[in-house]
Parts: C-alpha cells; structure tokens; sequence
C-alpha cells in the first residue's frame, strides 16, 4: 500500500547531519561551566588517570574522617574528585557522604592552581556539618 502522502517521508534522512565531535577544549570549557552554573569554585578531576596522579604525587592530609590529596593541577581552575569507597556503606550512604563533602568543600577556601581528591570514611555521614567543614579547612590550610 504506498500513496503520494507517505512517498514524500518515505525516502530521505530525518534530519540533518550529526554534530561533529568536540575538542577537549570545548569539553574542558562545557564541564568548568557547568561547575560555576552550579555555584561551585572548583570544576571536577574526572578521569582515573587524574585522579591516580594526584593521589601519588600530592600531599595526604587524614583529618578526622576524611584524607585530601593535594597536588599540582595542570589548568588554572581548582578540580576536585570526591571519593566514597563501599567502606562508607550501600550506595544510598557513599552518595550521601559525597553530596556533604561536595557541599562543605565549596564553603572552604581553597587555591586556585591546585587539584584535590576527598576521600571519605563512614563518618563523613554522621559527623555534624559544622565538623565536616572544620576538617576540611584544616587539611586543605595546613596543604600550604
């Protein structure tokens, strides 16, 4: 069954062609947007590669339940990774613990020309944020 009205859809792409493939630049750019439109100071170290680096080459600061690594970035901007490891708990627990830390580490001051990396233990969900917010300004100050 082919009428006239179908012919003219029938035949033909949908739409036009994809979008070409972005740059690391522009994706650097989209993800350090993203950070700032969420009211965040720092943009996120998302590979495994980062993060690896900054955990052997950077400094380690335990302080109450939480280790920072600090290290040298390799951009202008501040990027953290937060990490919660199944020590914490089920994965309703880890997320918890990571939004806290996400949430006290924009109220610290941190340095710009730095990358970091929050590692969590199970405290991190229990302590008040007061104390979350204290330990991690001390372990990024005493970083300097």
């Amino acid at each position: 069954m082919f009428d006239a009205a179908s012919a003219s859809t029938a035949s033909g792409p949908a739409c036009g062609p994809g979008p070409v493939a972005p740059c690391s630049s522009a994706v650097a750019t989209k993800v350090v947007v993203a950070s700032l439109r969420r009211g965040r100071p720092y943009a996120s170290l998302r590979t495994r590669s980062d993060i690896g680096r900054v955990r052997r080459i950077g400094t380690r600061h335990r302080i109450g339940g939480i280790t920072v690594f600090a290290a040298a970035g390799v951009t202008g901007r501040c990027r953290t990774a937060f990490v919660a490891g199944r020590a914490v708990g089920p994965a309703v627990q880890r997320n918890r613990a990571k939004r806290r830390l996400r949430e006290a580490f924009a109220q610290v001051p941190i340095r710009v020309d730095r990358d970091y990396v929050v590692t969590a233990t199970s405290a991190v969900t229990e302590v008040p944020f007061e104390d979350l917010v204290a330990w991690l300004t001390r372990a990024v100050t005493e970083e300097v």
